[in-house]
Order: structure tokens, then sequence, then C-alpha cells
């Protein structure tokens, strides 16, 4: 478990060196602004609605996967153009972790919530609902992104990351998709334990 201390330095250590001369402050700052947001949610549920150590690891763990692809823009992470050499990929791959992120930690969050607050009886309905949930913010994501392109003009090319990928769009829903379903079936059982032991 992370205690709230470490947690919290490693998250502001990991902000402070993102936002030390990035590749483009209008794209870092697009990236970066979810992770912003996630801290302020926290910090107002901490003491109301405190969630388990599993879940806040995961929310870091996003939070940094942002940050790095903000401070490079998602297009040009070098570990990433390294696998791009080394693999023969066509693109950097980088944004493809992010959008399987961006479904593997939020339907965690989800299943959280619609548990503690024992919204379903049953579980299958449970991860149709918080999956279908993963889906439709991947979606809406991709709609800010769509909407930040048309009011930014070429300004947003490094935000959206396509790389020239006409199913970018698509893959990216796929990605998160993925994710959502591989977070349920990897960690489902250990976060049941966590959470009865908040009990």
């Amino acid at each position: 478990m992370i205690k709230t201390f470490t947690w919290l330095a490693i998250y502001l250590a990991v902000l402070i060196w993102s936002a030390i001369h990035p590749k483009d402050m209008f794209t870092w700052f697009l990236e970066v602004v979810p992770a912003l947001i996630g801290l302020v949610v926290l910090a107002l549920t901490y003491k109301k609605f405190p969630l388990t150590p599993l879940v806040y690891t995961l929310i870091l763990i996003h939070s940094i996967i942002l940050m790095v692809g903000g401070h490079y823009t998602y297009a040009e992470v070098p570990l990433f153009d390294s696998f791009k050499e080394w693999f023969g990929f066509a693109r950097n791959n980088y944004d493809k972790v992010g959008h399987f992120t961006q479904g593997f930690v939020p339907v965690m969050i989800a299943r959280e919530i619609v548990i503690r607050k024992e919204v379903f009886k049953s579980r299958g309905w449970m991860n149709f609902f918080i999956v279908s949930f993963v889906l439709a913010f991947s979606a809406f994501y991709e709609l800010i992104e769509w909407a930040v392109a048309e009011m930014s003009g070429e300004g947003a090319e490094a935000f959206l990351g396509t790389q020239g990928y006409v199913w970018d769009t698509q893959s990216d829903m796929a990605w998160a998709l993925f994710g959502a379903i591989v977070a349920l079936v990897l960690l489902g059982r250990y976060h049941d334990r966590e959470l009865a032991a908040k009990v």
C-alpha cells in the first residue's frame, strides 16, 4: 500500500518533471489536466469516501502515464520510439498504453463506487454496465479531442497523436475496452478482498 505522503510525493515529483521544458506547453496542459482534475477530486473525497489502496495506486499510475505523455507528446515518448525501431512498428504506440489505461483504471474506480453504493444486485450486470461506462467515457474523450482539434487547428496535432493512422480513434476506444476487461479479470478478486477489509 502506498501511504498518502508517498503517493503525493511521487505524483508531485513527476508533475514537476513533466512541466519542465515539455515538447509543447499547450499539449502538456491538455494531456495533464485530467490528472490535475483527478487530484482535486481525490482531495475532496478523501475523508468522506476513501478508496482502496489498489484504486489509489492505479490512479497514480494513470496520472504518471498522462504526465509522461504530456512531457514528450504521445507520439514522441523516447522508449516507445525505440520499440518502434526494435520491433518494426509503423508508429510510436505510447498512446495505446494511455488508452489501455483509460479503460483499465476507470473501470476499477467505477467498480469500487457501484459495489460500495450497492447499485447492482448482480455482478454480471455490474460488469456489463461499468464496461459500458468506460467505453462511453473513452468515446467522450475522443469527442473532446475532436473539439480541441477543431478549435486549435494544427496546434492540436500533437494532442491527437494520430500519426497518420486512419483508424486511430476506433483503435483508441478498442484499447480502452480491452483494458477494462483485462482489469476486471485480473484484479476483480483482489479488489474484492480489499473492499471486504474496509468493512
